[in-house]
C-alpha cells in the first residue's frame, strides 16, 4: 500500500519542476516500460498492479518493485485509464553534443516545438526511420513530459536527445543546414548529399528569424492541395521517409 507521502512524491513528478529537482520521470505501460529495460537509461522503481505482474520480464535486483492496488495507481497516474504498470526512471545527465558526431548522417532539429504529442510523435517516427539523434532548442516541450513519453510508445529509449542553443550551435556547425520553410526548394527536387541538420519550427510561429539566418538550403513539402499548413510532426516524417529514400 502507497503511503500519503509516496503517492504526493510521485504526483509531484506530473510537474517539469519536480522532475527536474528530483531527476525522475514517469513511464506507463508494460510494452513502454520494456523499451527501457535495454537502454542505458536506470530504472528506479516499478509500481505494478498484481493482476497483471505475470507480464513483467525477469529484473535485475537493482529495480525496486512495489505492487499496488487499481485505486492508488488511479491516483498516481498520468493517464485517465491507467495500465497497470507505473515506472519511475531517473532523468540521464546532460549529454555533451559533439558536432563531429553529426557528420555524415542526417539529424533533425526541432525549433520551439511546443505540443508534447507532436514532440513524442516526432521521436516515435525518428526511431522508425533509424535516425538516433534529435537536436532541440531550449525553448521545446520538454521530452520527459509525461504526455510526451506516452506519445513516443517507448522511442525516447533509443533516440538520444540534446537541448542546445541553436544561433550558437549552428554558428560552429560546418555541415548543410537545410530548414522546412514554405518559398523553399522542393523536398523530392532537393540535392540532400549525405549529411545535414534538418529544421523543422514552432507549430505556429514556424523556424525563428535568428535560426533562419543560418539556413543555407531552405527546402519545403509541395502543396498540392488547398490546406494552409501541415502539421510539424506530419512534416517530420514526410523528410523522414524522404532522407531514407534518397540515401538508400
Amino acid at each position: 500500500m502507497l503511503s500519503k507521502s509516496q503517492i504526493s512524491f510521485i504526483k509531484s513528478l506530473h510537474q517539469k519542476k519536480y522532475r527536474k529537482e528530483h531527476g525522475l520521470f514517469i513511464v506507463e505501460g508494460i510494452k513502454s516500460i520494456k523499451e527501457f529495460f535495454q537502454s542505458s537509461y536506470q530504472i528506479h522503481t516499478i509500481f505494478y498492479n498484481s493482476e497483471q505482474y505475470n507480464l513483467l520480464p525477469k529484473l535485475p535486483a537493482n529495480i525496486n518493485l512495489f505492487e499496488v492496488k487499481n485505486a492508488e495507481l488511479d491516483k498516481i497516474s498520468t493517464l485517465q485509464t491507467p495500465q497497470g504498470f507505473l515506472a519511475l526512471i531517473h532523468i540521464p545527465k546532460n549529454r555533451e553534443l559533439a558536432l563531429t558526431a553529426l557528420k555524415n548522417q542526417f539529424t533533425l532539429v526541432l525549433d520551439g516545438v511546443q505540443d508534447p504529442g507532436n514532440m513524442g510523435t516526432i521521436i516515435r517516427t525518428a526511431d522508425w526511420f533509424g535516425f538516433k539523434n534529435i537536436i532541440c532548442s531550449a525553448d521545446c516541450v520538454e521530452v520527459f513530459n509525461p504526455k510526451t513519453v506516452q506519445a513516443t510508445m517507448g522511442s525516447l529509449a533509443r533516440v538520444n536527445i540534446y537541448e542546445a542553443d541553436l544561433p550558437a550551435l549552428l554558428e560552429k556547425n560546418t555541415i548543410p543546414v537545410f530548414g522546412a520553410l514554405l518559398d523553399g526548394e522542393s523536398i523530392y527536387k532537393t540535392q540532400w548529399g549525405a549529411e545535414g541538420l534538418v529544421i523543422l519550427g514552432n507549430e505556429g510561429k514556424g523556424i525563428s528569424a535568428e535560426v533562419i539566418k543560418k539556413i543555407n538550403k531552405p527546402v519545403t513539402i509541395p502543396r498540392i492541395g488547398e490546406a494552409e499548413s501541415l502539421n510539424v510532426a506530419v512534416s517530420a516524417a514526410i523528410f523522414c521517409a524522404e532522407l531514407v529514400r534518397v540515401r538508400n
